[in-house]
C-alpha cells in the first residue's frame, strides 16, 4: 500500500489512510460480491 513512501507529517499519513480506507470499502469491485463494493 505504501511500501517505501514517507510521509512529512502524521497528518499527510492520516489523511492517505482515511482515502484508501474510503477505496477499499466503496470503490473497489469485488468478484466474489457479484461486481459491487463491498458497502453495497
Amino acid at each position: 500500500m505504501y511500501y517505501g513512501k514517507t510521509f512529512k507529517t502524521y497528518e499527510e499519513l492520516k489523511e492517505a489512510i482515511e482515502k484508501y480506507i474510503y477505496y477499499y470499502n466503496h470503490k473497489r469491485i469485488k468478484r466474489k460480491l457479484a461486481g459491487m463494493s463491498p458497502v453495497q
